[in-house]
């Protein structure tokens, strides 16, 4: 099969394979790698794929990768790569009556304006003889140089890559959904880049019915409308969703966001509810739940409740005619929600909701030092197919994926994890303690000594 380069964007590097390998699955179209060639500190990494309309498809909708290109030559030198092309005259001899524009670029070093003039020309030998444009020819030639990370002063590149670009992926939605453009957010707002990003991973498309059950803001509701799925979206807060919970700029709340951007047609709904004890009565609904739940940084997590276990006679008053929990500003009876038991329950309830072959797609958050795989919860029901972190220092952030396998067993439910105290146990109380070891972290690392 034909060889292309993948040239990635130099940020969230640990997402990237797991964005590639959803949209493969989203366009269905297979793709095959060598993984042990991948390496963070490079935007490179050969990829086969059947056709170069194939490759175009599969990247027109990526948010971490720049641009596909048709594999043309690559090695360490100049010479390897002129070689490579004399060895396929029929590909450069195609191109040599079109519009055409060089692409130069360099990745842990700068060229001068004249270096990348010399290598332009140092391609003379294809004989092109159409017209140069700078915009929108009929074909783009690629050309990067890759330097080594500990490269100090002038030296020759560790690898060459050339070919003709034939796709390139959607970053410029990065500023389209910038947070700082939108009409209203909040304190939570997921930041652009990864709410696209977590819209691939949840294979968000037309036709599809997605669901946020910690709604928030609505970030996800906005970037899973985007690419032309239904969108569901629920909190226990109902303040957040109306916009009446102190947020800047706007107090139409999410509302005014789908009108910014025109997807009010693909939101269906907006809900006021806790997760704990939600309407949803037919199960298998669901293609798909992305959501960020509430991990305590900000504000500690809820349900509703009262310690006592009875509703307090303040929420059934009545204020100026308006019995109180009718009332805008309203904010129901809650008690705390610790972080393991909101996973658990998002898990469980997943399994229950999702069709099957549907994603489950959510941040969990963890302590750096003590996090190990076993940590990730899982389900009987569902498969793990992607774990990608985001470093804070002491914490980090994961963005775990998982898919439903099989339906959902009443008699069956089960959430499985760690058999030891996982990373994220209390993780609000870990993080204002700044992370101090738990006794069982201690106990664990004097067993190891």
């Amino acid at each position: 099969m034909p060889l292309f380069i993948v040239q990635f964007a130099h940020y969230n590097e640990d997402f990237r394979l797991a964005e590639l390998e959803a949209l493969s699955a989203l366009e269905n179209i297979p793709i095959s790698y060598d993984a042990q060639h991948y390496s963070a500190s490079s935007p490179f990494l050969l990829i086969t794929v059947a056709s170069a309309a194939d490759a175009a498809k599969l990247v027109r909708r990526a948010i971490l990768i720049r641009s596909i290109i048709e594999h043309w030559g690559s090695g360490p030198s100049y010479a390897d790569v002129f070689a490579q092309v004399k060895e396929t005259p029929e590909r450069w001899t195609e191109y040599q009556h079109v519009s055409f524009k060089f692409s130069v670029e360099s990745f842990g070093w700068s060229l001068t304006q004249a270096q990348k003039i010399a290598v332009i020309e140092s391609f003379s030998f294809m004989a092109f003889k159409g017209p140069i444009r700078m915009q929108n020819p009929e074909a783009e030639f690629f050309v990067a140089e890759q330097y080594e990370e500990d490269c100090k002063a002038e030296c020759p590149p560790e690898h060459v890559w050339f070919g003709r670009v034939v796709g390139r992926g959607s970053r410029e939605l990065i500023d389209k959904f910038d947070v700082k453009k939108r009409s209203y957010l909040g304190n939570t707002t997921m930041d652009a880049e990864l709410s696209l990003v977590m819209a691939n991973q949840a294979l968000a498309r037309p036709g599809a019915l997605i669901y946020d059950p910690f709604v928030g803001t609505g970030s996800f509701l906005l970037t899973c409308s985007h690419f032309g799925a239904l969108t569901l979206g629920s909190d226990i807060d109902g303040r957040q969703i109306r916009g009446t919970a102190g947020f800047r700029r706007n107090t139409s709340g999410i509302s005014s966001n789908l009108e910014q951007y025109h997807l009010s047609d693909r939101v269906l709904d907006t809900l006021v509810f806790d997760i704990c004890n939600n309407p949803w009565c037919r199960p298998s609904m669901f293609d798909a739940i992305v959501t960020d739940p509430p991990y305590g940084v900000r504000a500690g997590a809820k349900r509703l409740g009262r310690r006592t276990g009875t509703i307090p006679e303040r929420s059934l008053r009545i204020i100026d005619g308006v019995e109180n929990h009718k009332r805008p500003e309203y904010y129901p009876p809650t008690v705390p929600y610790e972080m393991s038991d909101v996973i658990e329950d998002l898990l469980e309830f997943a399994a229950r909701m999702l069709v099957v072959g549907g994603r489950l797609v959510y941040w969990l958050p963890t302590v750096a030092g003590e996090y190990v795989p076993e940590d990730v919860p899982m389900h009987r029901a569902l498969r793990l197919v992607a774990n990608s972190e985001q470093p804070f220092g002491g914490w980090s952030r994961r963005l775990i994926t998982m898919e439903k396998i099989a339906p959902h067993d009443e008699r069956d439910a089960h959430v499985s994890g760690a058999s030891h105290e996982p990373a994220h146990k209390n993780f609000r109380d870990r993080y204002f303690s700044k992370f101090e070891p738990t006794a069982a972290a201690q106990t664990s690392a004097s067993d190891c000594d």
